[in-house]
């Protein structure tokens, strides 16, 4: 073997050059020779008890990992961080509050409950997660997922009676019936959520929110804000109706508030298109002015103080407009939630805790990457696990983060949670001395409250024009994400989206771009030969590739494409060849026909002579005739059937191979190495190898010699080997 030399140096002090001689290496040579596997010394038993022994090093690990606060809090520089933390903790307590009441409305519960969540999970969350700048709590998208499980299990016709309200802490007498059994199954549907969450966390599940890609997050979290702004529309007109879920709940609901916009009530949308268009010019102020401004201005709470004292100076319920009315004071006492209603929500609760997470590691992962710290999606589903399953005992809905407090709590100067925890604390104290205060707040304000904090999901409509530019297959999954969840329902919706997701993975899988390359001159590179011009290919040699692993839903277009790419279709090959046997087999018995035909005419009009030296000659010439057809006939099977003696299977793409692309595979080396033209593998990465082999795809016939670790290693093996006269030997 020749000694391998490789060198880089400066080329007129401005481009390294690169110069390595070597031999030509295939896999055979590289497996018994160059490249040896580590033998491992360590058996599986000592692996495993590796795994799972204990030492005060992992305990402490493990400690810190499930709780994230031991890592920061007493390195807590109390003097740069804790007035930054206080501003932002107040200013986000502001938001959270009336959002808090607000949302508990998209969640078909008493606003009393959405300060309850409120809470407890942002207190929890202080301990267990790891984003310093998320705020935790309600989120609209969520609390409308909880809405459309309690709407369908509980729906306002329903008839309860006391019997059906089995928790005597929920059977209290401020709420009716049918508000405690809302709130029952709103209060499973959490502790269910928690549970997957947890479960998943444990199980180091972080990794399903990949599969909620960005458009389909997109598409459904602005399908989640039509339903939004459908939801509170008859709070903002101030119309009474029936509340839908499911399939076209979305055109229910809008027909039938349509249906009774002549109930209008004046007052009741006069102070809600108030209450919006003062949000709306807040948030434009906010956003216009945020580098002048200290602090955001807190429209949501001046709306919820405004709104209360017209509604205390002007008595509006006098006027039918839905107040949020009793507001018990103080916390309630915790409770089991009741399992007997939790068969119909498990798949509610599968996609409340997807949904939950992938919007919370979504946002987690855009701060870290902004402040340069390190989140962990598998403590982040334990946090959230724990935030909802825990808090749940304690009447809480299913809760996540919400963009518009994240934003709040970090363009305030929020450096930790500290900040968060003390935003629950605001609203602590409103739960324990002053949520009276709010009981005479107009409904139709919350629903203003809410309708404008959706403005930046429906600037995700913008998303449409650049996908459109670059990449169609994600627009449409936008698309499909979006009309499925408005149509379908959020949960159908999901369902689908993620269907359609998975499904444009296997059509591009399936239907991958194959091209032939070319070689760039005195470079050893190869391009595509269709798209530029300095690839050529080489003589009697094609060279295929396909940017896809083979399986079996796309190896019978593999073996296609091939031959359609290179022209060389062996089945097409060998009928010809069968085509040109015959007729020269026909030509051949024409022409002996026809020499038979003039001997037997001489024979009958001359006469008999002794057989000449010519005619002896004559008869030998046709003795030699009959001798050269099957010569002829050999010769014609020895003409190459193809101009093509190579193909050169690029796999640097090829990530796995399963038994059916490894049988076609084999297949179609045999049907070209019947027209004789080699098929060789380049660029196969070793993991492919490897499944190669237990695949048994490697015999005799095809042996490791046939696998090349680049393109020129087999290019220079497939010119050395169609360059030799037959019968050569095939070594290198």
């Amino acid at each position: 073997m020749e000694p391998e030399e490789a060198s880089a140096q400066e080329d007129g002090g401005s481009r390294l050059m690169l110069r390595v001689e070597r031999p030509v290496y295939d896999e055979e040579f590289l497996g018994t020779q160059l490249l040896h596997r580590k033998q491992s010394s360590t058996s599986f038993r000592q692996k495993l008890s590796d795994k799972f022994r204990c030492s005060s090093e992992r305990a402490k690990a493990a400690a810190l990992s499930f709780l994230p606060i031991l890592t920061w809090l007493p390195s807590y520089p109390v003097k740069q961080y804790l007035m930054s933390d206080v501003i932002s903790g107040l200013s986000t307590g502001v938001v959270q509050l009336p959002q808090g009441l607000a949302y508990a409305l998209l969640a078909a519960v008493p606003p009393v409950y959405g300060l309850y969540s409120s809470f407890y999970p942002v207190l929890l969350y202080t301990f267990f997660g790891t984003s310093r700048h998320v705020s935790i709590g309600t989120f609209a998208v969520v609390s409308l997922m909880i809405g459309g499980a309690v709407v369908r299990e509980v729906p306002d016709n329903m008839v309860i009676g006391p019997t059906n309200v089995t928790n005597s802490s929920l059977a209290d007498k401020d709420l009716s019936p049918i508000d405690a059994r809302k709130v029952q199954v709103a209060v499973v549907l959490t502790t269910m959520v928690g549970i997957i969450q947890f479960v998943f966390g444990l199980l180091r599940f972080g990794f399903v929110a990949i599969y909620l890609t960005e458009p389909l997050v997109r598409g459904f979290t602005t399908a989640a804000a039509v339903h939004v702004v459908i939801s509170q529309l008859k709070y903002l007109l101030g119309v009474k109706t029936a509340r839908f879920s499911g399939p076209l709940s979305a055109v229910y609901s809008v027909k039938e508030v349509f249906s009774k916009i002549k109930q209008t009530n004046i007052p009741s949308f006069l102070l809600g298109l108030t209450c919006t268009v003062f949000l709306y010019g807040i948030k434009v102020l906010n956003e216009r002015f945020k580098k002048n401004l200290p602090v955001p201005i807190p429209g949501e709470i001046i709306v919820v103080i405004v709104s209360t004292g017209v509604s205390y100076g002007i008595p509006l319920e006098k006027h039918n407009v839905s107040i949020v009315g009793y507001i018990p004071s103080g916390l309630r006492a915790p409770a089991v939630p009741d399992f007997s209603l939790a068969l119909n929500l498990i798949p509610d609760a599968f996609a409340v805790a997807i949904v939950g997470f992938s919007m919370s590691i979504s946002l987690s992962k855009t701060f870290a990457l902004k402040h340069g710290y390190s989140v962990d999606g598998n403590q982040e589903l334990i946090a959230l696990g724990l935030c909802n399953f825990l808090s749940s005992f304690f009447h809480t809905f299913a809760i996540t983060c919400s963009m518009s407090r994240s934003l709040v709590q970090e363009s305030t100067g929020g450096k930790t949670q500290i900040a968060g925890l003390l935003a629950s604390l605001m609203v602590l104290l409103v739960v324990l001395v002053i949520g009276f205060v709010f009981q005479p707040l107009p409904q139709t304000a919350l629903a203003a409250i809410i309708i404008v904090n959706l403005v930046g999901m429906f600037k995700q409509f913008r998303d449409i024009p650049p996908l459109w530019r670059t990449s169609k297959i994600e627009l449409a999954i936008w698309l499909v994400s979006f009309v499925a969840s408005v149509l379908l329902g959020l949960d159908y919706g999901l369902l689908a989206a993620i269907a359609f997701a998975i499904i444009t993975v296997i059509y591009r899988t399936q239907s991958p771009k194959s091209s032939i390359l070319g070689h760039v001159t005195d470079t050893g590179l190869y391009y595509d030969v269709n798209t530029y011009e300095e690839a050529s290919e080489y003589e009697g040699i094609k060279i295929f590739h396909s940017n896809s692993s083979i399986y079996f839903a796309n190896s019978d277009r593999y073996v296609n494409k091939l031959k359609e790419k290179t022209g060389v279709n062996p089945k097409e090959l060998q009928a010809a060849q069968e085509a040109k046997r015959k007729r020269k087999k026909k030509d051949n018995k024409e022409q002996n026909s026809s020499i038979k035909i003039c001997a037997e005419h001489k024979d009958a009009t001359e006469e008999v002579v002794p057989q000449s030296q010519e005619m002896q000659e004559v008869r030998n010439g046709e003795l030699e005739d009959k001798h050269s057809e099957p010569t002829s006939e050999a010769a014609a099977f020895l003409e190459p059937l193809s101009s093509v003696h190579s193909i050169i299977l690029d796999w640097t793409a090829v990530n796995f191979i399963d038994s059916v692309g490894a049988k076609a595979i084999k297949q179609v080396i045999k049907e070209y190495a019947s027209v004789d033209v080699r098929v060789v593998i380049a660029g196969c990465n070793r993991t492919v190898l490897d499944e190669l082999n237990t695949l048994q795809f490697f015999s005799e016939e095809l042996s490791t010699n046939m696998v090349f670790p680049s393109v020129h290693d087999a290019v220079l093996r497939c010119q050395c080997s169609s360059s030799r006269p037959p019968g050569a030997s095939s070594e290198a």
